[in-house]
């Protein structure tokens, strides 16, 4: 990371230092909060979990060379310096905000219910043809998360790409303030994180925090294909830049050829000149991530042809749309995470696929008072989605049953109590020649699924 000396770190969390004075202007060369990670010359912030105090393993750190310790009580017999602060996520947040500060280089806030983590991987691959790029990895996206992927940009580093994702009010305004982005990219305003935020209202408001706190004068890019995003063309000054799939907006898509589950080829309509691509990753709803990465890339400068290189070298995501060919079947592995508008996209894109396709659902979290509904509403979109079978397994997907059996009780459709279960009747369940969409919210598990299939399918 770029230079920070303790010294600094200790004034940006607004901390007491305890250490010898020869060693305030050393500098750090990373910052984590997992011991696991220390690396000698490190910071490591004790952070107070529900499960584990790092406080707790502050010996082990100086043990493992770490130049010192962030933490909220002071440690018995320290082998190093140390900074005492208040709260150690507070603090962890307000270094990453001062860090970001010292940093020139254009940074990208992406939100959005749906789609943050394969448009920021588009983005992504997208710059990477003309600029060094840090990009957010795993599901580092929230308030411990985002603050470390911050402290991971170095010096050669030209360009940031981070995802951004809340749960509730204020979220967006705490993650904004340490990203301040240069460039602001909405995905769309869905139906997710209902407990708290209520409805797609209360979902655009707590999304369009992020302007509050971006860069002056940012790029503010968003879905114009969004009937709740488009409602902000005439309240932003200056007018934010739409992609979609309408002519009308800034940057459209159109000549759009369904290539199964190896992708989509279409033609970019822009203001800087048309060119057409392939994108490699099936699904109507990469067409708007293709879109979003080229309303970025033409913001950032670069040419068509850098663009359209970008979306071409695009490879998946373990767990999101990551097709998997085996001898006897091909697997859409999108088990990652999951909400009934991401739900129903799959579903889309599992239609698109050639011969017998095959759909492993599971159960969708936190959408609160109206879950069963929302489930209920993915079993109504599967059974009209033109596939050839669905399995379920969980208790809400019951209510997923119930609506396949109200909408079209002739698709082929069980439902299992477990995995187990369902892994057991999975042989006499799937042909030679499927295509099989796995798809449940991360606390399913369904990885689980995806390593049997695979494993299967070479047997």
């Amino acid at each position: 990371m770029k230079e920070m000396s303790l010294q600094q770190i200790a004034r940006a969390c607004g901390g007491s230092y305890t250490g010898e004075d020869s060693q305030k202007n050393r500098e750090v060369l990373g910052v984590v909060i997992d011991s696991r990670k220390v690396e000698p010359g490190y910071l490591f912030v004790a952070i107070k979990g529900e499960r584990v105090d790092g406080h707790s393993f502050i010996p082990a750190v100086f043990a493992k060379g770490a130049a010192c310790v962030l933490c909220e009580r002071a440690p018995e017999h320290p082998a190093g310096p140390y900074i005492l602060v208040d709260s150690c996520l507070n603090a962890l947040k307000s270094l990453a905000e001062y860090y970001r500060s010292t940093l020139s280089i254009p940074v990208v806030g992406i939100t959005g219910s749906v789609g943050k983590t394969s448009t920021k991987e588009m983005i992504a691959a997208v710059l990477g043809q003309k600029y060094r790029v840090l990009k957010t990895e795993g599901n580092f996206n929230n308030e411990i998360g985002l603050p470390l992927t911050i402290f991971r940009i170095r010096e050669e580093h030209e360009a940031a790409v981070l995802e951004m994702g809340i749960s509730d009010f204020g979220e967006m305004t705490r993650l904004s303030r340490m990203a301040k982005p240069n460039l602001c990219v909405i995905t769309n305003i869905g139906l997710c994180h209902l407990e708290n935020l209520k409805d797609r209202d209360g979902i655009l408001k707590a999304k369009t925090e992020m302007f509050g706190e971006a860069q002056p004068g940012a790029h503010i890019l968003l879905n114009g294909d969004d009937d709740k995003l488009v409602t902000l063309r005439e309240s932003r000054t200056p007018t934010p830049c739409f992609f979609g799939l309408d002519p009308s907006n800034d940057l459209y898509a159109e000549q759009i050829e369904n290539l199964g589950l190896e992708g989509t080829r279409c033609t970019f309509v822009t203001k800087a000149g048309s060119f057409q691509a392939h994108i490699p990753i099936p699904g109507r709803h990469m067409v708007y991530n293709a879109l979003a990465g080229t309303a970025v890339g033409l913001a950032l400068g670069l040419s068509p042809e850098e663009i359209k290189a970008g979306i071409e070298s695009l490879t998946p995501v373990s767990g999101r749309n990551n097709l998997i060919h085996t001898e006897k079947w091909d697997i859409l592995d999108d088990c990652y995470n999951a909400n009934p508008v991401s739900m129903c996209a799959s579903l889309d894109v599992l239609s698109c696929a050639l011969g017998r396709k095959v759909a492993i659902l599971g159960d969708m979290g936190e959408l609160g008072e109206h879950e069963k509904l929302l489930h209920y509403n993915v079993g109504c979109h599967a059974a009209d989605a033109g596939i050839d079978a669905v399995f379920l397994v969980g208790e809400l997907s019951r209510e997923t049953a119930r609506g396949i059996e109200a909408k079209n009780p002739d698709l082929t459709f069980r439902h299992f109590d477990t995995k187990q279960e369902l892994i057991e009747a999975l042989p006499l369940l799937l042909s030679n020649g499927d295509s099989i969409l796995v798809k449940a919210s991360h606390f399913m598990e369904f990885e689980d699924l995806v390593a049997y299939l695979r494993e299967a399918g070479t047997a």
